[in-house]
């Protein structure tokens, strides 16, 4: 008898190890999938009748302010590790407004800013943890960022291929304003459309956010990525978000669609 229940109750450990292990790694690579790509440029994808791929850009033709318009996409990208597992969490939104000035040649002014409180992602337990306790969003529910100074453009672009500049600005989240510098990358797709895309380091602890981790049940790196893609426009851009939850502005397309799993969201517990 003690023999059988010995038994058993290795059995049991070994599932429990088993389930421990092998669940998240399942719910991970098999049902989560894989997390959405990085943001990118359309690459000479633009509309019927632009100028032909490869052809240099008169760059005195685009003086001028261009707005954020429809398509610009914002949010996150962070490394998880649920129980042992990498993970990929990215939270995304086309709640993105604000302006680019072009004279002589520089980009002279720069100014966008992000709704954050309409920043989602495909777990709504992840999205209730970023609203909450991680960006706080009911007292900071923008991100804003302002360019310092001129970017030359010397050196010259071509349609529908894409060069790299640095920026230097002020970065405003979750009450905190840090000057930033990061690598820009510009395409110009026809003679309606330019395309800023761009990648920023964050270290939490320096805009005073809280590690996103939840115990010893998801833990992340201290630093994160805050992605840009700039659809920018002569015409009237995206108007100003009132601060609504995603999906409620016109202009702007809709809310990002992060793509979802297959089962149920997986429930992470509520930090102490």
């Amino acid at each position: 008898m003690v023999r059988r229940f010995r038994k058993w109750f290795i059995a049991g450990v070994i599932v429990v190890v088993v389930l421990a292990v092998g669940g998240p790694y399942v719910f991970i690579h098999f049902i989560e999938g894989p997390a959405p790509a990085k943001l990118a440029l359309p690459k000479g994808q633009g509309a019927a009748g632009s100028a032909k791929s490869g052809a240099t850009v008169d760059l005195t033709q685009l003086d001028g302010t261009w707005n954020v318009g429809a398509g610009s996409v914002a949010g996150y990208r962070v490394q998880e590790v649920l129980i042992g597992q990498n993970s990929t969490a990215v939270g995304r939104t086309g709640e993105i407004w604000g302006s680019v000035t072009l004279a002589n040649k520089s980009v002279t002014k720069a100014t966008f800013t992000v709704n954050m409180a309409s920043v989602v992602s495909d777990q709504s337990e992840r999205n209730a943890q970023f609203d909450g306790r991680i960006m706080d969003v009911s007292d900071y529910p923008t991100a804003k960022f302002v360019l310092f100074g001129p970017i030359s453009l010397a050196g010259g672009l071509v349609t529908g291929g894409s060069k790299q500049y640095n920026a230097t600005g002020t970065l405003t989240m979750h009450g905190v304003t840090k000057s930033v510098t990061f690598p820009v990358s510009v395409e110009v797709a026809s003679g309606s459309a330019v395309y800023v895309l761009a990648d920023v380091p964050i270290v939490f602890a320096n805009w005073d956010i809280s590690n996103p981790s939840v115990g010893g049940f998801v833990s992340t790196k201290s630093t994160g990525t805050l992605e840009v893609l700039l659809h920018l426009v002569r015409g009237a851009g995206n108007p100003a978000s009132s601060g609504s939850s995603a999906g409620s502005g016109g202009g702007f397309g809709g809310p990002v669609t992060v793509p979802s799993t297959t089962v149920p969201p997986l429930t992470v517990p509520t930090a102490s």
